[in-house]
């Protein structure tokens, strides 16, 4: 077995916190990650993890050697793709992360072309309104939307995005158009809820400065594509993102409300930890993404790659 497989293994079952959750990324079974591991210890003569019937703990020896394993990972898989990176067959394995919707709608219909262009590449998507800590579980990169970015962290911006009130012109009829922020309180607000969410409140513009309005409704959910049809159903009216919503502007289904307070354009982003070498597969994700979202007309139901 070669010191490269052991590294690897005995760091994803760090990170994974069991053989059976480590041996399902891997494909293989758990004895078989128990078997790698064993053969490290026996090799460096020390006890890297304690095993026990309620998990695997690193030691204080696992501690700091699962740190150096993680950095000469990373520099293993930044000297290939140094090599590689004038190459065509981009190879490996990318891992991204990316909002649920945004992932649905935006992102895993263009999957199949670009593995089509680097057919030696694998890819796995994981569609969470959550956001997930890229380093500790095992992404190479995440799609955000908005301007934060984490410490030691690098972001490339995709294409702009705004938030904006929208409706349906029935709905507007039927109930009247707020005119400024504060008259969201006598509307039904169909608020995202994950972690508080949108029910903390929408954010506007006044007079430069940035304020927050709470708002409320008889619908609330964490899903961002159920809030949105609700939107379109003519129950309520949302906060949402522009790149949701642009068809159904552009073909009058939905109008938007309260323009002159919407706060400015943040981004759209691909967001990787900073490394010294940049892995082509995350490369030319990013830039297969770029090339499809500035296409004219892409966000309007338009051309896509």
């Amino acid at each position: 077995m070669d010191r490269y497989t052991e590294i690897r293994s005995f760091v994803l079952t760090a990170e994974k916190g069991s053989f059976a959750a480590a041996a399902l990324v891997e494909g293989v079974t758990p004895v078989v990650m128990g078997r790698r591991l064993d053969a490290l210890e026996r090799r460096l003569g020390v006890r890297l993890m304690h095993r026990s019937t309620r998990g695997l703990t690193l030691t204080d020896l696992g501690e700091q050697f699962v740190e150096q394993c993680r950095q000469l990972l990373k520099d293993f898989d930044a000297a290939e793709s140094s090599v590689s990176a004038g190459r065509s067959d981009v190879r490996g394995h990318l891992v991204v992360s990316a909002p649920a919707g945004f992932g649905r709608q935006h992102i895993g219909p263009h999957a199949p072309a670009f593995k089509a262009q680097h057919p030696a590449l694998k890819l796995s998507f994981n569609f969470t309104d959550s956001v997930v800590d890229l380093v500790s579980e095992g992404y190479d990169m995440a799609i955000r939307i908005g301007d934060a970015v984490p410490p030691d962290y690098v972001a490339i911006p995709l294409y702009p995005n705004r938030r904006v009130v929208c409706g349906t012109p029935a709905y507007f009829a039927h109930h009247g158009v707020p005119r400024t922020p504060e008259d969201l309180a006598h509307h039904n607000c169909l608020a995202f809820n994950l972690h508080g969410g949108q029910q903390r409140g929408w954010a506007f513009v006044r007079e430069g400065k940035r304020v927050t309005v709470r708002v409320d409704g008889d619908l609330d959910c964490n899903d961002g594509e159920l809030l949105f049809d609700w939107v379109r159903q003519g129950l309520g009216i949302g906060w949402r993102s522009t790149w949701e919503i642009q068809s159904e502007l552009a073909s009058g289904a939905l109008v938007t409300v309260l323009d002159d307070f919407a706060v400015p354009s943040n981004a759209i982003q691909a967001v990787y930890p900073q490394q010294r070498y940049l892995p082509a597969k995350v490369r030319c994700f990013v830039d297969y993404l770029k090339a499809v979202y500035n296409q004219p007309g892409y966000w309007d139901g338009g051309p896509s790659v």
